[in-house]
């Protein structure tokens, strides 16, 4: 089994990159997951377990190693038999120095997508339920989310948005860029098959020629543990959205997002 990982931005297709990737009768693309987590635990516990830190240090860093990685493998050959496995979770990217000590080579695909349009997605989302939006104890007056900019500011400086762009900036400093497969929203829903072909390659194995027109969804999330945000469900054609975000956001304030995360798009928009 050859286990590769999807770290993508908020609102940057996902999902919808994992649907695709199950019509590969050899693939399973997980829904969110939590594989990442249930090894920090361990890598928590590893770091502070007096019985461990008492033994040969080198022996015992083998030896969590060694878990880490049979750990992994365990989880999804009790899920699947098919041949690979695309773990989705935001988690990976940073943790990408620890992940090649026990997983060498690692893959990982970076779905991304300007952050005007991602900003823009969330907004609308939060237009749209206002019944569902969850208490915020790090905003108890409500002042961070009293308007559009406060808002969009608030979301640039948290999770899930904040926390997954400054993840794949600190990656471009510690060099890693050329070993992560960075997809582009844009480039996904427009170039689709092209865009696929550049992911097989990137993984080292065969091309497969999809459906984009008929895209079923077979990952299984209950969207009520995720409040307002992010939803799982998909569009059956894959194709090219509006670009809305100007009559969303503004156009001053688009602007002031490009001027503000000049990096993110030097590196990923250039021009």
């Amino acid at each position: 089994m050859k286990i590769a990982f999807n770290c993508s931005l908020p609102r940057s297709g996902s999902t919808l990159l994992q649907n695709i990737l199950a019509q590969n009768p050899r693939f399973y693309g997980s829904p969110s997951s939590r594989l990442c987590d249930l090894l920090t635990v361990s890598r928590d516990a590893f770091s502070r377990v007096p019985e461990i830190m008492a033994q040969d240090r080198e022996e015992m860093r083998k030896a969590f190693l060694g878990y880490c990685g049979g750990a992994m493998d365990g989880y999804y050959k009790a899920i699947t038999d098919k041949e690979v496995v695309i773990d989705k979770s935001r988690a990976w990217v940073k943790n990408y120095s620890w992940l090649e000590e026990f997983h060498p080579n690692p893959k990982i695909i970076v779905p991304i997508r300007d952050l005007r349009a991602v900003l823009s997605s969330m907004e609308k989302r939060y237009q749209r339920y206002p019944h569902m939006q969850p208490a915020d104890g790090n905003d108890p007056t409500g002042m961070k989310m009293a308007t559009l900019a406060t808002r969009v500011n608030y979301w640039l400086n948290s999770a899930p948005v904040g926390t997954s762009v400054v993840r794949l900036l600190g990656a471009a400093e510690r060099g890693l860029l050329p070993k992560l497969h960075i997809v582009r929203y844009e480039d996904l829903t427009s170039r689709p098959q092209l865009i696929l072909d550049g992911i097989y390659d990137y993984l080292e194995e065969p091309r497969f020629t999809h459906d984009f027109t008929n895209v079923k969804q077979v990952t299984a999330e209950n969207d009520i543990f995720y409040p307002v945000y992010a939803d799982h469900v998909i569009r059956q054609e894959v194709k090219a959205l509006p670009l809305d975000y100007q009559q969303v956001l503004g156009k001053e304030l688009c602007q002031t997002i490009r001027t503000h995360n000049a990096k993110f798009y030097s590196l990923f928009y250039p021009g």
